[in-house]
């Protein structure tokens, strides 16, 4: 029997393009300096495939002859994570979730698989990183475990894949894809190669059996899941940790689903006890906001069909040094540093000569435009160093003009307001109007940055 050869190839780790040379450039997604150099193992395959040998090519099938029916969905018993996966997880799918070290992936899957097995359903909980000793620690401290919840822990794919085979689970969770490996692949566990391949042979145990698969995926310093980029596109839904693993903090963001929006999150709370899902988003955002201190304004986004109120931070002080110190947190640098340029240019103000740091309060990384009325307000409020109104809140979008432009959903940002005991609000000129008829608070209604100048300071 001939034996495999060892051969050398590069693959792209943003799309998963193969190369027997290093390039500079991928030619399939044009990025720079992603090919890594991995060795395979190549068996003679005994020569090409006879057309006699192979299977009947399938026959296409006409669009409007095709019957869709409402998918089959388990829900997680955790309502911030339905909300996310778009009403829970889709039987059959095959779902990415991404965090940094010690947010609590492995937490919050634990959770749901115990809330699935007290269900009735079968659950696999698959871990390649830790012993079946050190799962049942974690478990003791979330809670009591139904008996159709069985633990395993293996990397071989092999092996996994006859257990899921005999055992038939409706869920399993794989802890994680970087620890799993394939026989047939000569590569490092959680190479390119590896992970690539893994995930497709959990894919194909997906969608052959009907099983929900949810994978833990770890993430580099740039924040995103490592390995291939294309592990991301073959997934039905990506989900990320986002937060401090040091605050009680943490969110859950849908950055791809293909069963749902990608633009809800879920808020969750660390506690002794497991991940805890925090109700009322906006109120929890808000707690130990200061009194009586400049430069605090509170400001609504919206994240996905949810209207979120968020404390803006801003600290503006003359520089000790020739180029002064610019900084945000949880926002878009360039876009602050564009809004002071707007107000040094629209409104007279020596700006140019100060320090300024914004920072977003909860751990949120908003890039929404209808933050950049109260990034204004809130730099105004620290370079005249006065103090506004606890019961103010704000939103709109502020363009190079000095205008300010209206945004979607202003009535249910409004409403969020209201619901939170705010007493005013100020918004775009345009949407000032529609929100009156059904607001119960004092609506302000502005055009540019100098009627915001005019009106509050």
């Amino acid at each position: 029997m001939a034996k495999g050869k060892n051969t050398t190839v590069f693959f792209c780790q943003s799309c998963g393009y193969e190369s027997s040379k290093w390039m500079g450039q991928c030619p399939g997604c044009r990025e720079w300096n992603t090919f890594v150099e991995e060795t395979v193992s190549k068996t003679p395959s005994g020569g090409a495939v006879l057309r006699s040998d192979r299977r009947s090519a399938p026959a296409p099938t006409v669009l409007s002859q095709v019957k869709v029916g409402e998918e089959s969905r388990l829900s997680t018993g955790i309502g911030e994570l339905d909300r996310v996966l778009g009403g829970g997880i889709v039987q059959g799918s095959l779902t990415l979730v991404g965090g940094d070290p010690g947010i609590g992936k492995s937490t919050l899957l634990l959770q749901v698989c115990r809330n699935l097995s007290h269900q009735g359903h079968n659950v696999l909980y698959i871990s390649g990183e830790e012993s079946l000793a050190q799962i049942k620690m974690r478990a003791d401290r979330i809670g009591d475990f139904s008996d159709r919840m069985l633990l395993l822990c293996e990397t071989n794919l092999a092996e996994i894949s006859e257990v899921i085979r005999s055992r038939k689970p409706e869920a399993v969770v794989i802890d994680s894809i970087q620890t799993m490996y394939n026989e047939n692949v000569s590569a490092a566990p959680g190479s390119v190669s590896q992970v690539r391949e893994s995930t497709s042979s959990l894919l194909q145990l997906s969608k052959g059996f009907g099983v929900s698969v949810l994978i833990v995926g770890h993430v580099t310093k740039e924040g995103t899941v490592a390995g291939p980029r294309v592990l991301e596109h073959m997934v039905d839904a990506v989900l990320y940790f986002e937060g401090d693993r040091h605050a009680s903090y943490r969110i859950l963001r849908g950055v791809k689903n293909r069963f749902g929006s990608t633009n809800e999150i879920g808020v969750f709370e660390m506690r002794e006890r497991g991940l805890t899902e925090v109700q009322n988003a906006s109120e929890y955002m808000l707690n130990g906001r200061p009194e009586n201190a400049s430069g605090s304004v509170v400001a609504c986004t919206m994240e996905g069909t949810r209207p979120l109120l968020v404390e803006i931070q801003a600290l503006v002080c003359r520089s000790n040094f020739g180029i002064p110190r610019r900084q945000a947190t949880g926002t878009d640098f360039n876009r602050m540093n564009l809004l002071m340029a707007v107000l040094e240019k629209r409104s007279g103000l020596q700006l140019s000569a100060c320090d300024a740091y914004v920072n977003i309060t909860g751990g949120m990384k908003i890039l929404e435009p209808a933050i950049d009325l109260g990034m204004v307000i809130a730099v105004l409020s620290s370079f005249r160093n006065r103090v506004l109104s606890t019961r103010l809140a704000a939103f709109g979008e502020v363009g190079l003009s000095g205008e300010v432009r209206g945004v979607s959903m202003a009535k249910q940002r409004v409403a969020e307001a209201e619901r939170l005991g705010f007493e005013t609000c100020i918004l775009p000129w345009v949407c000032a109007e529609e929100c009156r008829r059904s607001a119960k608070i004092e609506i302000l209604g502005v055009r540019t940055v100098q009627d915001v100048i005019d009106r509050l300071f």
